[in-house]
C-alpha cells in the first residue's frame, strides 16, 4: 500500500476534530452542572475568607487551595466560620500562577470536578481566567469566575508581558498535559495541620485576615487545645 500524506493529513484533522467535538460536549455537559469544587489562587487570604464563608453555604463542594497563606492561617480562617472539612486541601507546590495551574489540574482531574468555581482578585484577571480556561478546559472541566474584591494590596502584579508569556506557554504546556501528569508531594488535607505546634511555635498572617484578633478573643465553639 503506498503511502500517502494527504491520507496521513486528513485522519490527523479527523482525529482533532472527534477530539474537539468531545471535548465540546463535556465541557457543555461540565457548564450545565452544579459547581462541585472550588478552585482558590493563593495571593490574598481574603479569597480563603470567601471560599471559607462559600463552604457553610455549600459543604457539598471539594476545595482546593494552590499557595495560599501559611496553613495555620487557612486553617484558623476555615475554623472561624465553622467550616473545616476534609474536603478542603491545601497545594503548597505551586509558585506562580502558572504553576497553580499546572500541580493543581492533576488533581481537579483525579478528583473528577466537571464545573469549577475560581476564587482570584479582580487584580488577577484576565491572565487568571484565560490560564484556567486553557488548564481546565482541556481537560474537559468547565470554570465560572467568582472574583473576590480586596480591602488591601493583592500579591499579583500583572503586565502584558507576564500574560502573553503565561498563555503562550499554558497552550503548549495543554497539549502535553493530555499525557503527563505531574505531581506535587505537598498536597494535604486542611484539617491536618497542627494548629497547637503552629500556635505554640508561631506565625505570621495578613493582617485583613484578623487571625491575631480571634485567638485573642475565640469565641467558645474554638478550642485548639487537645
Amino acid at each position: 500500500m503506498k503511502f500517502s500524506w494527504r491520507s496521513l493529513l486528513y485522519l490527523i484533522l479527523g482525529l482533532i476534530l472527534t477530539f474537539s467535538l468531545a471535548l465540546g460536549l463535556r465541557l457543555a455537559q461540565g457548564a450545565g452542572q452544579p459547581i462541585d469544587t472550588v478552585f482558590v489562587l493563593g495571593g490574598s487570604i481574603r479569597r480563603e475568607m470567601v471560599a471559607a464563608e462559600g463552604a457553610k453555604t455549600h459543604p457539598e463542594r471539594r476545595i482546593l487551595i494552590s499557595s495560599g497563606s501559611p496553613p495555620p492561617c487557612t486553617f484558623l480562617v476555615f475554623a472561624r466560620e465553622q467550616s473545616l472539612s476534609d474536603r478542603i486541601w491545601l497545594e503548597t507546590c505551586a509558585r506562580s500562577t502558572f504553576e497553580n495551574f499546572y500541580y493543581s489540574t492533576p488533581i481537579l482531574h483525579r478528583w473528577g470536578a466537571r464545573h469549577v468555581q475560581l476564587l482570584t482578585s479582580p487584580s488577577h484577571l484576565p491572565r487568571a481566567l484565560w490560564l484556567a480556561r486553557i488548564h481546565l478546559g482541556i481537560q474537559g472541566i468547565w470554570v465560572s469566575l467568582e472574583p473576590v474584591e480586596e480591602t488591601g494590596v493583592p500579591g499579583n502584579e500583572e503586565t502584558v508581558v507576564k500574560t502573553i508569556l503565561d498563555v503562550g506557554r499554558s497552550l503548549l504546556w495543554a497539549v502535553v498535559s493530555l499525557g503527563v501528569k505531574p505531581g506535587c508531594d505537598r498536597t494535604f488535607p486542611l484539617i491536618t495541620v497542627d494548629i497547637n505546634a503552629a500556635i505554640a511555635t508561631g506565625f505570621d498572617c495578613e493582617h485583613q485576615g484578623q487571625i491575631k484578633e480571634f485567638l485573642a478573643n475565640p469565641p467558645e465553639f474554638f478550642d485548639p487545645e487537645p
